[in-house]
């Protein structure tokens, strides 16, 4: 359809735009009332006995009485109309009925008599036609008009004026309040009409008045009845008769719909009409169980697209709809374009109802919350195979749980596999910290004005940055990377963030399908390339004038000879005095980028400079890096302690897959299989006699993944773990924990380990009561926390809401304080409320049901399942970068700013930086462990409740209690008579310093004798705890994450930078015949027609 033809203009002002139309039913609401008010002043002016019909009548006919079976119809046909009234009457008629014929004219579909004989244009027809004849025949100008029926016209102008203003302000009354302001309005349109037309037709009767007929309506409609004002002729009778007959039977309608409102949506749900989804767009979501919390996820994420609001939504699910989904659909917002089905999508008959071979696209979720997991995905996978057996045509949206089931789908157009995205996420949590966060936040339609309003900057900026998501675009239409044709990637990248600050992390070729994340300084930019960028809105949003981007392109073309196309030794000589730092820009290994200060500019005291980013990249500006012959220090000569534990590394793909469909990952490999019985690290074999982490001597810290099973969804776990681009020399090793008893965690080396990572229970999801299908796992991981407070936890939980309890501290005012800033965003429709919580914000905690968002984002992104895997490390495309990171050190800081780092980063490796994970000192924060005291140690301490008023609130619960513990009195005496007897009463600073040390002793007893217990089990299992840390942990400090930054923001210390870095097999000589080249010549091709697993 064409949009620039002025029929669409006009309906898109009158109709689509929901803030214009609202204007324009405001005007017609207005318009409506105003002839209903021009009709009163010209009953209040008008004067029976001076009709036009009246004239040739004798002169005693205004003293005569009434004369029963004689009706004079002179002063019923005929009214006196003064001509200004006219006047006024006939514009706005005029103006009614155009607007009526235009807006009919826009939203003609086909059927014109179906335009026709709607009642609202019936009565705009009888009210305005005759008006404008009166024009061409002045005869008529005093006939009567029945204009008070534009009453029932305002009101269909109210009900739609009401619907469209909850959609312009996104913000909704109760559907009660709905049906109380149509039944107001029916209820007085009812009184207006029999009050105008009583005392219409008893002008040839009584000649009521208006408020002698209003009298007389109120008291017959009370069923009152005085009888003191009756009708005296029967054209009034009739109307009587039809208005009473009318009223009994609209308004008993309209108060059963007031009080059982509940039975507007039958449990069927009816059908969605042909007609409606010929002419309307709409997308089916079929579900085994409609929870609230998938419901309104999907919905806000769905319409928080602007192209989507004209969309309807049609549910189809074979269970009845429960009150909470019930209320919510009730709402006029969403009743108006939510359609609930109850039915079976393996039922011809039921997709019919839905017109599913209509439909946009159809969404398959599956029910995470059953106990047998597999059998969830056994429906989802039939449900699939009858949608697109009855409607091939319809575009399908899968969610599936188990990774071994996916291939059953593999012809939906896109496909979410939980297990998949769920163990790479904790998986790249390990390496870079945040990740669940990171891709969290990308994948969630945000306004980035979150937590705007708040008195700390670290909200504020997290807040904003929150708002960034992944747009594209043609090179050739973006006015972002259009004059970056026929140059390098990285330095398109870089140039259009420090032009306009969005940052381009990948392209797509015209010709293929795979995207390629920073492909490198040495791919060429196309015009007929896609390009991938992270913004806070998209370009076509933005308000950059095209006049201004063509200027700047011309520039830019003009400065195109300059020293940047030169090589590297010609930018040096041309440049003069200047200090550049050139560093080497060959690729780099997975280790951290080392970014130190130039040893020049450090000799000669100036600022150092850093090497301009290369238009297009020459011979000598990236040198080959080939990993397969593994010419890095640390590979080519194994150390001793891999000789003696006998590690022998190869670097290849994975000899067996776990399941069909899994990508094949380049990593690093063991050349001989590794004998079943020596896998279990609690049992000795005959090939080694270790029974505990400890004994193994491993060089690098552990990574625990406490589950329940071993599923086949851990080898996504291990494969990124082992990737080909990490060193050998950083390799974690990976323990499996199938049970976490405190022996069990003891024995796999908790202790020293850098990350533990617990996967929800299968067994818990299905509890009697949602969200406590958590609680298994919160519970274990708060004793966790208690027990080892230095140990970094990964957790996983069902339900987003429970993230509040992840490290749960119950008197901390600062956990207070963010639990009343997530209600405000709440209120304030964000759907990233929960994001301020210090937990999710760091990257320990997320919830695989927050990735629902984006299956219901590739309706309208239809790369971003693309892209995520390609981010995770599920997908790998020949050419295509991996997520890595880096962090920031002292040696780092002398680049300052995150422009000058993406500068670095850009001219040296390659690399394309994305977003910063910062930790800073938590402030104004009162912890538990600060607050928590023993109750027998509390009474000696009432002397210094002064200095500590800011937590005796906290302590005043534990002193109540003290009378009934006598014992713990007597030993509380005793302890102060001891510490009495070691100093002077009259030294008070003596006191104070005894008084200063008690308190540090109460603060730290509860940590000892959890420290104690570790301890002794620890030595009753034959461990040594000299490893263990019981006062090392993390409750002082906060972390959060800025996804693309501005480029002033200012580095510090300690700050993590995510990068995408390019792949370093692209740089290998001779590619073409490598095992990777050849593999994906072989499979790549195969896989483009198929379906994004």
């Amino acid at each position: 359809m064409n949009e620039n033809t002025f029929k669409e203009r006009l309906k898109l002002f009158f109709i689509k735009n929901q803030r214009s139309s609202l204007r324009i039913r405001l005007f017609n609401f207005s318009l409506k009332l105003l002839s209903c008010f021009l009709y009163i002043v010209r009953v209040l002016l008008d004067d029976p006995t001076q009709g036009l019909g009246c004239k040739e009548l004798n002169r005693s006919c205004s003293n005569q009485n009434y004369t029963p079976g004689t009706i004079d119809w002179s002063p019923i046909i005929w009214v006196n109309r003064s001509l200004p009234l006219w006047g006024l009457q006939v514009s706005v008629a005029v103006i009614s009925l155009f607007e009526t014929l235009l807006l009919s004219y826009l939203s003609y579909k086909g059927n014109i008599w179906e335009q026709i004989l709607r009642i609202p244009f019936l009565l705009e027809i009888i009210n305005a036609v005759p008006f404008i004849i009166t024009i061409f025949w002045p005869v008529l100008r005093n006939l009567f008009i029945p204009v008070f029926l534009n009453c029932w016209l305002a009101k269909h102008a109210l009900e739609n004026m009401i619907n469209d203003l909850h959609r312009a302000i996104q913000r909704t009354q109760s559907a009660m309040f709905n049906q109380v302001l149509i039944l107001i309005s029916t209820l007085l349109c009812l009184i207006f009409t029999c009050i105008c037309g009583i005392q219409h037709l008893e002008r040839a009767g009584n000649r009521l008045t208006l408020f002698d007929s209003l009298y007389f309506c109120i008291v017959t409609f009370s069923t009152v009845g005085f009888g003191d004002v009756t009708p005296k002729i029967w054209p009034s009778k009739l109307l009587v008769v039809i208005m009473i007959c009318v009223a009994l039977v609209v308004l008993p309608i309209q108060f059963e719909q007031l009080a059982y409102l509940w039975m507007e949506r039958q449990k069927s749900g009816g059908n969605y009409s042909r007609y409606r989804a010929q002419t309307e767009k709409h997308v089916v979501l079929c579900v085994s169980s409609l929870k609230i919390d998938l419901l309104m996820d999907f919905l806000n994420e769905f319409y928080a697209h602007p192209r989507l609001q004209d969309y309807y939504v049609v549910i189809l699910c074979p269970t009845e709809m429960d009150a909470q989904v019930r209320r919510v659909l009730q709402i006029p917002m969403w009743s108006q374009r939510v359609i609930y089905l109850q039915g079976s999508a393996l039922k011809d008959q039921d997709l019919l109802r839905a017109k599913m071979d209509n439909a946009e696209a159809c969404f398959i979720l599956s029910s995470r919350c059953e106990v047998d997991r597999t059998a969830a995905d056994h429906q989802t996978i039939l449900r699939a195979w009858a949608v697109k057996d009855f409607a091939p045509n319809c575009p399908l949206y899968v969610q599936i749980l188990k990774p071994e089931n996916k291939f059953h789908i593999k012809f939906a157009d896109h496909v979410v596999c939980e297990e998949e995205f769920k163990y790479a996420m904790l998986a790249l949590n390990c390496i870079c910290p945040a990740t669940s966060t990171l891709i969290t936040l990308l994948v969630h339609t945000s306004r980035g004005q979150e937590s705007q309003q708040s008195p700390e900057q670290w909200q504020k900026m997290y807040g904003r940055c929150s708002g960034n998501e992944v747009y594209h675009i043609s090179l050739e239409e973006s006015m972002f990377f259009a004059e970056y044709e026929g140059k390098s990637f990285t330095y398109a990248s870089f140039n259009a963030h420090k032009k306009f600050g969005v940052c381009l992390i990948g392209v797509r070729k015209e010709d293929n399908k795979n995207i390629l994340l920073n492909p490198g300084p040495r791919y060429i930019m196309s015009s007929t390339d896609i390009c991938f960028y992270i913004n806070i809105t998209k370009e076509e949003n933005s308000a950059f004038k095209k006049q201004e981007k063509h200027r700047k392109n011309h520039e830019s073309k003009l400065s195109c000879h300059g020293a940047s196309r030169l090589p590297v030794h010609s930018i040096i000589a041309s440049m003069g005095t200047v200090a550049i730092d050139l560093q080497d820009s060959g690729c780099r290994g997975a280790s951290r980028a080392t970014l130190a200060l130039p040893a020049e500019a450090g000799r000669e005291g100036r600022r150092p400079s850093i090497a301009p980013v290369l238009e297009v990249a020459d011979s000598s500006s990236c040198q080959t890096c080939d990993l397969l012959s593994d010419q890095s220090e640390d590979e080519t000569t194994p150390s001793d302690d891999e000789v003696s534990a006998g590690l022998d590394y190869a670097k290849g793909y994975p000899p067996y897959s776990p399941y069909i469909g899994s990508s094949p990952t380049f990593c690093h490999l063991l050349h001989e299989k590794v004998p079943f019985c020596c896998l279990r690290l609690d049992k000795g074999c005959q090939h080694n006699y270790y029974e505990d982490a400890k004994a193994y001597g491993f060089k690098n810290k552990l990574i625990i993944v406490a589950a329940e099973t071993a599923g086949n969804g851990l080898y996504n776990f291990i494969v990124p773990l082992r990737a080909y681009y990490r060193p050998k020399k950083e390799l974690n090793p990976i323990v499996l924990l199938l049970d976490n008893p405190l022996d069990d965690l003891l024995r796999c080396g908790v202790t020293f380990a850098a990350n533990m990572v617990v996967v929800d229970k299968e067994s818990t999801m299905s509890a009697e009561e949602d969200y406590m299908a958590d609680a298994k796992t919160i519970v274990n991981v708060q004793t966790l926390f208690r027990l080892f407070s230095s140990l970094s936890i990964i957790t996983e939980l069902t339900h987003p809401a429970n993230m509040r309890f992840m490290q749960f501290r119950a008197k901390d005012c600062y956990s207070l304080a963010l639990s009343k800033l997530e209600k405000k965003e709440r209120e304030k429709g964000s759907n990233l409320a929960f994001m301020f919580r210090l937990p999710f914000a760091a990257g320990r905690v997320f919830s695989i049901s927050m990735l629902d968002t984006l299956l219901y984002q590739s309706f309208v992104k239809d790369f971003m399942i693309s892209i995520t895997r390609l981010l995770l490390g599920l997908d790998t495309t020949p050419g295509s970068g991996f997520l890595c990171s880096m962090k920031i050190t002292e040696e780092d800081l002398w680049i300052r700013t995150y422009a000058r780092l993406y500068q670095k980063l850009c001219s040296s490796t390659g690399d394309i930086p994305i977003g910063v994970y910062r930790t800073e000192s938590q402030k104004l924060t009162t912890s538990e462990s600060q607050i928590s005291i023993s109750m027998e140690e509390w009474e000696d301490t009432k002397d210094t409740k002064d200095h500590f008023s800011c937590r005796g609130n906290h302590r005043n619960s534990t002193s109540s209690d003290q009378s009934d513990h006598p014992l713990l009195r007597r030993k509380s005496m005793q302890w102060a008579r001891r510490l009495s007897r070691r100093a002077p009463r009259h030294s008070a600073k003596a006191a104070e310093k005894i008084n200063q040390q008690r308190m540090n002793l109460y603060r730290r007893s509860e940590r000892q004798e959890l420290a104690e217990l570790v301890k002794n089990r620890m030595k009753h299992l034959g461990l040594s705890p000299a490893g263990y840390d019981e006062m090392n942990d993390h409750q002082n400090t906060l972390s959060y994450i800025l996804i693309n930054p501005s480029p002033d923001t200012r580095l510090e210390l300690n700050d993590i930078v995510y990068l995408i870095r390019p792949d370093p097999l692209t740089y290998v000589p001779n590619a073409g015949p490598s095992r990777k080249g050849s593999f994906c010549n072989t499979v790549g091709q195969d896989t483009r027609e198929e379906t994004q697993l």
